[in-house]
């Protein structure tokens, strides 16, 4: 990779108008000059087109004819993308001036990273994290590392982690293209982490840039009794696709054990909409086994890292 490689910012964006010109405008300011910006619109009907077509002329837009999906969308940017690092950024976030900069900088001092997590803050309280990379826990439950503590420091090193929070995330192109990048059927929520533990497998890496800073508003365009459904279904089925059978028959017990205290957490606040959404997800899940479980047969071919140095970075 050149010293300062083209990079290629992919903006997936439904209904997003509210939030799309704090987030443009925040990469207008990038002390990072090497790159450029695609928006990929999942058929929006409100007026985020007109605004960046209007007020955003140097932005790519990409109209999509119906919503495919966060998945589809980051697909269809990378494809119609440039660049020699595929970085992905949710429309309600804000970027730090030196963002794109700290991830170059993460990428040429770790070329055994195939993935750059960032620092994700929350947009109202900046002070407050939400992610610094994510892990995996062996129950199959990923987990947003240093999610809501207050950041005094504690996680100002570059270290691996497992997974880079797709709400701003840096992958080099040759693993996307290698990995194929995300699963379409997963449609939004963990295709992230499907992404990850396809990588972990054929050896790749993410490394977490301590000074890679976003802010974001959470789950703006996509929270909810939707984003409870797709957690509860996706989370299963990306455990059935990617955690490899020594790995299961390790901790099967964690992972039934999890996915039965959800349900139950569910039943008990059935009143809810997003608790009877969780529930509808992991059935759906159930009932798409046989397909998953092909896809599985599919991604444990790639295999190429030992179980057991694997297994060390799950989280106890």
């Amino acid at each position: 990779m050149s010293n300062s490689p083209l990079l290629s910012v992919i903006v997936p964006n439904w209904n997003g108008a509210r939030f799309l010109p704090d987030c443009l405008n925040s990469l207008r300011n990038q002390t990072y000059r090497n790159f450029e910006v695609l928006v990929v619109d999942n058929a929006s009907e409100d007026e985020s087109l007109e605004i960046v077509r209007r007020d955003f002329p140097e932005v790519r837009v990409l109209p999509l004819d119906r919503n495919y999906g966060f998945a589809a969308a980051c697909n269809r940017g990378a494809e119609a993308a440039n660049g020699d690092v595929i970085v992905l950024l949710n429309n309600d976030t804000e970027t730090d001036p030196a963002w794109l900069e700290e991830i170059v900088k993460a990428l040429q001092e770790h070329p055994e990273a195939g993935a750059i997590a960032s620092k994700i803050l929350l947009f109202d309280k900046r002070n407050i994290i939400h992610s610094t990379g994510d892990m995996m826990g062996v129950d199959g439950i990923p987990i947003n590392r240093g999610v809501w503590e207050e950041d005094k420091g504690q996680y100002d090193l570059y270290q691996q982690v497992f997974s880079a929070c797709g709400a701003a995330a840096a992958y080099r192109r040759e693993m996307w293209e290698e990995l194929g990048g995300f699963d379409e059927d997963l449609f939004m929520y963990l295709e992230d982490v499907d992404l990850a533990w396809r990588a972990q497998l054929r050896g790749w890496k993410t490394v977490f840039a301590p000074k890679a800073k976003v802010y974001h508003h959470l789950s703006a365009t996509g929270g909810g009794p939707i984003a409870s459904f797709y957690t509860g279904r996706n989370t299963i089925l990306v455990i059935v696709k990617d955690m490899p059978g020594k790995l299961v028959k390790r901790h099967w017990r964690r992972i039934v054990g999890a996915q039965l205290k959800i349900a139950w957490d569910a039943i008990k606040a059935s009143r809810g909409d997003a608790a009877r959404a969780r529930l509808r997800g992991q059935l759906s899940a159930l009932a798409s086994l046989p397909r998953w479980l092909k896809k599985r047969s599919q991604v444990q071919k790639t295999r190429k890292i030992d179980l057991d140095a694997l297994d060390n970075t799950l989280w106890r």
